[in-house]
């Protein structure tokens, strides 16, 4: 058994010290930091908690903040739906499940940046052009207005994540006991009925985790924000994570982009939790 101890230990050590070098000790560091007045270059002096009383008082933080909140909550809501859909698609008996599987997957292996500029080109030529052609005004400059610049994030979120998602269900709707369904069709449930009382409370645990993905992911998106948008019109579609990296290398105020960064990982961590404390509790429910 002590044997056993130590092997087990021995595989953990380099997870273990990657996770204290990379994570830890950048937040420690991180959090001490925001204490002070340094900017990168010049030495620190603690001034206590001035950063953080200014960033409440920061309307741009708070409006990108604002922001990045109604993106997520648009987001979790289409990724899951369109993931759950699909999942539910390609677990019929199909000739193409797997081409199908693939296909869909696929959006989630193109790096952010280059998906950004795949969808700049999308919403600005193709629409523009779409538009000109059947006289659609609303379909010209996608991107130059608040509101069409926050479903643009979103459809671009939505599709490149729902692939991802909907690998996750597909392995919680393949384990699902298919006597049950055949026992429910045989005593006349339909389809919504046998999906609403087998098939759904069956895949709850798979809500807990695509819903944890999918609220972390879009409240820590970046590089698509930045290759779509830019943070424009007038920083006014700017989610949480531009805001920061702005502050920090734009202005070149680390110790103040750092509070930022720190109220914001408490926020994401806190919305997180108490995500996955709600869903595990209904699944015991059910």
């Amino acid at each position: 058994m002590q044997k056993r101890n130590v092997w087990y230990w021995l595989f953990l050590a380099p997870v273990l010290v990657a996770l204290t070098v990379v994570v830890i000790i950048p937040l420690v560091y991180g959090l001490f930091y925001s204490f002070t007045n340094w900017n990168g270059i010049q030495s620190s002096q603690f001034v206590g908690f001035d950063h953080y009383i200014k960033l409440f008082k920061d309307e741009e933080f708070l409006y990108s903040l604002k922001f990045t909140t109604l993106f997520s909550i648009a987001s979790v809501f289409f990724i899951n739906f369109f993931g759950l859909s699909l999942a539910l698609i390609v677990t019929q008996k199909l000739k193409t499940s797997k081409i199908l599987r693939t296909v869909f997957f696929m959006p989630n292996l193109i790096g952010g940046l280059i998906l950004g500029f795949i969808w700049q080109f999308i919403f600005i030529k193709v629409f523009g052009s779409v538009g000109d052609m059947i006289g659609a005004e609303g379909l010209k400059g996608w991107l130059s207005t608040t509101e069409t610049g926050f479903w643009g994030l979103v459809i671009l979120m939505s599709w490149q994540m729902a692939g991802y998602i909907m690998v996750i269900y597909i392995a919680y709707l393949e384990n699902i006991p298919q006597e049950l369904l055949e026992a429910a069709e045989i005593d006349g449930a339909n389809t919504f009925q046998r999906f609403r009382h087998i098939t759904f409370p069956l895949v709850a645990p798979a809500f807990t985790v695509s819903m944890f993905l999918t609220l972390s992911n879009s409240f820590k998106l970046y590089d698509q924000n930045l290759s779509l948008t830019g943070g424009g019109p007038y920083n006014s579609t700017q989610m949480v994570a531009m805001d920061i990296f702005k502050t920090a290398f734009g202005e070149n105020q680390m110790a103040y982009a750092q509070a930022k960064a720190v109220v914001f990982f408490l926020i994401v961590a806190a919305i997180s939790l108490t995500q996955v404390y709600i869903n595990k509790k209904r699944e015991v429910e059910m």
